[in-house]
């Protein structure tokens, strides 16, 4: 029996490689695309113990033959696009970049798709940023307005739109995941939750004195990026495509993650070490994020297996590990 495809984009990035790990666990051959990087940096992957068993592919999102020709020489049985500009801080001095490399770049790959390999399951990783200020009750699921807040959450939304109109225009199998904020061991450093967790297991370690932050008050819903690519994979085993919202259904403060950090090494005084800094403040805030999962859970039977506590306290524990070992 030939082995099931699956081309995923952004497979250097967090949710790439724990989404990789779960496709070879299923015997598929797996392509990993990477830009022809002079030095691509596989530390995800071989922190998952996987670096060598993904086909390496070419491509770039903001190069529309790249993609019309991988998908054409390819033709595999799913994609998964989890390639984008995807740190919100930058995208406003990234604006250009960040609409083509997240929206232009979802289009050409459907257009790929449409033209070459019209039988290709589509994934694409939406995002809780499209809600921005949108919600009902304080809670966003699948029927919620989207009100985004940065130019991150603008191109998310304009891919998310060209994903249904693909699926409602030609019949493609294409599918978006609204997936809330989700971390691990493998999260950027610069992302908050990353910058936390380091900066904390520094200060453990006598190696930084303190932690310098942004808005300690924004709520997010956090989950474990292991749990979240299993929702991903369900979404593209359905009968018909559909669009679902993936979270935990509670979220929590900055402030509350920066505690939660510092109880992980036993540090009670932890305002002493946290300096808030005007230059990580964001020009719009979204202050607010909480999802109302339930289509997931009784469609995908989908749930969250890592809460909040115990996530924080394993990307602290990684931490402490990476900078000891240093």
């Amino acid at each position: 029996m030939q082995k099931k495809t699956a081309i995923v984009t952004g497979i250097l990035g967090q949710d790439g490689p724990y989404l990789a790990k779960l496709l070879l666990s299923k015997d598929y051959k797996v392509y990993g695309m990477i830009r022809r990087y002079s030095k691509p940096n596989f530390e995800n992957l071989s922190y998952l113990d996987i670096e060598d068993k993904i086909e390496y592919v070419t491509g770039d999102m903001t190069d529309e033959s790249s993609l019309m020709n991988l998908v054409k020489s390819i033709r595999p049985d799913e994609i998964y696009n989890l390639a984008a500009q995807s740190f919100v801080g930058s995208s406003w001095d990234l604006a250009k970049f960040t609409t083509e490399a997240n929206g232009l770049g979802v289009l050409y790959l459907l257009t790929a798709i449409k033209h070459f390999s019209p039988t290709t399951k589509f994934y694409q990783a939406a995002t809780s940023e499209m809600f921005g200020l949108g919600n009902v009750d304080g809670w966003q699921d699948e029927k919620t307005p989207f009100h985004p807040r940065s130019p991150y959450g603008v191109s998310k939304v304009y891919a998310y739109w060209m994903t249904v109109n693909f699926r409602e225009s030609y019949s493609l199998y294409a599918c978006n995941g609204i997936l809330f904020n989700h971390e691990s061991p493998l999260r950027g450093i610069e992302f908050v939750t990353r910058k936390i967790t380091d900066g904390v297991a520094k200060i453990k370690l006598g190696l930084a004195q303190e932690l310098r932050l942004g808005n300690m008050d924004s709520k997010r819903d956090w989950g474990f990026a292991g749990d979240y690519v299993e929702a991903m994979y369900a979404m593209m085993q359905q009968e018909e495509a559909d669009d679902y919202v993936i979270g935990t259904g509670e979220n929590h403060s900055v402030r509350e993650f920066v505690e939660m950090a510092f109880k992980a090494v036993d540090i009670a005084d932890w305002e002493t070490f946290v300096t808030i800094d005007p230059r990580f403040m964001r020009p719009a805030e979204v202050p607010d994020l909480k999802a109302r999962a339930d289509k997931a859970r009784e469609k995908l039977g989908w749930q969250p297996k890592i809460g909040f506590e115990e996530l924080v306290k394993m990307m602290v524990e990684a931490d402490l590990k990476r900078l000891s070992a240093k």
